[in-house]
């Protein structure tokens, strides 16, 4: 989803950005790089759209707010960016709304948005996107801050080596590029230094991280070094990770370091050995219990999310029983469902694929399996002392990322608190010193 809709804006440059944390972090790089152009004095402004690839759901999201956005704003200037444009330049030349296509190289340097066309050129000049597989690649671009964010994202990887048969995104992102650790350091101490207290490491693959960097350092270490290099990061946090690539320094530090959240989304797809093989993954079912249990043992307050796909081609009712059971073998309680989407010139759009009314039920089955887990670990913990994280007026996140109703605190602080209830989709706090009041 967009992290908010385009509205009428008359100067300026608006931003629209779709899918990932990755993509939240490059916005901002997009506003200062666009800002530096020019964009910001266009008479009648600009919006920038920061596309998603990964579903064909995502894609036809991206359109219809493009027109939405030209209907609100018939004289602005309109660009399309992201992984969308990036693997489908042309569809997106092709529509009458659009000004400029930009690749996802091109859309963080300032020159790209200077290129904007007179009307009336064809749609080979609209599109300035290269070969993605040529970078190689990626600098360690400073923000001051994420507009309307009350935590920080970093960006530390970004591509992807790997060949998943249902996934597009290396064809938006390229292969693995690794950003300096002391890049990544410098710019987590401008951030802390800019009142963040929470920081979040991004990537496309970030269990890769370091390979191609002298010495090959693996996300542990970077871990340790931010913390240890950047005392003022209170809390740090990772985004979505493969499991099967966690190292013995990352283990270490989710065993030992407090200001490691204990919360791990985790790439699964899948609950099915022969499923996970045909996706073309890297682990098998009994892995992704057995990390989860070492986790857990390691950490005992540890949260997991997971993405799952739904009616991934072939997939029998039995093999989707073993995804349904991983929700409990695992611990699941942030579960991120995929009814299962092809995404044209990837081999699983090939596969024969499962009954779209299948894929629905199996869909919903899931959501329902993840909703239950999530409700109990809400129930478990009532009566305990949380640290949250406020995010607006009235809402906040646990250390474990479980969201939270709690009154006072500004956006950006942390406050102790207790749990003294929850309502099924969030828990109900009181801040510390008034629950002993």
């Amino acid at each position: 989803m967009a992290a908010r809709p385009a509205g009428r804006r008359l100067m300026g440059i608006d931003i629209v950005t779709f899918g990932c944390r990755l993509n939240t972090y490059e916005s901002e790089v997009m506003r200062r790089e666009a800002e530096a152009a020019g964009l910001g004095a266009l008479k009648n402004g600009a919006v920038i759209f920061n596309t998603c690839a990964v579903t064909a759901e995502a894609v036809r999201q991206a359109k219809q707010s493009i027109r939405k956005a030209r209907r609100e704003n018939p004289d602005a200037r309109i660009i399309v960016t992201g992984c969308a444009a990036q693997t489908d330049p042309d569809a997106f030349a092709a529509m009458g709304e659009v000004d400029l296509v930009l690749g996802n190289e091109e859309k963080l340097k300032a020159h790209n948005y200077r290129a904007l066309p007179d009307f009336g050129v064809n749609d080979t000049e609209k599109a300035r996107v290269n070969d993605i597989f040529s970078v190689r690649e990626t600098a360690g671009h400073l923000v001051d801050a994420i507009e309307g964010r009350a935590r920080a994202f970093v960006q530390v990887q970004n591509g992807c080596d790997h060949r998943c048969t249902f996934c597009i995104i290396p064809y938006g992102r390229g292969n693995s590029r690794s950003v300096p650790m002391g890049a990544v350091v410098e710019q987590i101490k401008r951030l802390t230094g800019n009142g963040y207290a929470e920081v979040v490491l991004s990537g496309v693959d970030m269990t890769s991280y370091g390979a191609d960097l002298p010495g090959a350092p693996k996300l542990g270490k970077l871990v340790k070094t931010i913390l240890r290099q950047v005392p003022e990061v209170q809390r740090l946090r990772l985004s979505s990770i493969d499991s099967i690539e966690a190292d013995d320094d990352l283990m270490d530090a989710i065993a030992t370091e407090k200001r490691l959240m204990p919360h791990l989304h985790l790439s699964l797809q899948s609950g099915d050995d022969m499923i996970l093989k045909r996706m073309k993954r890297r682990h098998l079912r009994d892995d992704s219990i057995r990390f989860c249990e070492e986790v857990r043992s390691l950490r005992p307050d540890i949260v997991f999310g997971a993405d799952i796909i739904a009616g991934f081609p072939t997939e029998t009712e039995a093999m989707f029983e073993n995804s349904l059971k991983i929700v409990e073998e695992c611990g699941l309680t942030h579960l991120h469902v995929f009814p299962f989407s092809p995404r044209e010139g990837t081999p699983a759009a090939r596969m024969p694929p499962v009954n779209g009314r299948a894929i629905k039920e199996r869909a919903a089955r899931l959501r329902a399996a993840g909703e239950a887990a999530y409700r109990r670990h809400l129930e478990r913990l009532v009566g305990t002392s949380q640290s949250i994280l406020i995010e607006r007026d009235g809402l906040g996140r646990t250390e474990g990322f479980t969201l939270a109703a709690i009154e006072g605190g500004a956006p950006g602080s942390i406050v102790a608190a207790t749990i003294t209830g929850q309502d099924g989709a969030r828990l109900i706090a009181a801040p510390a010193a008034m629950a002993a009041a």
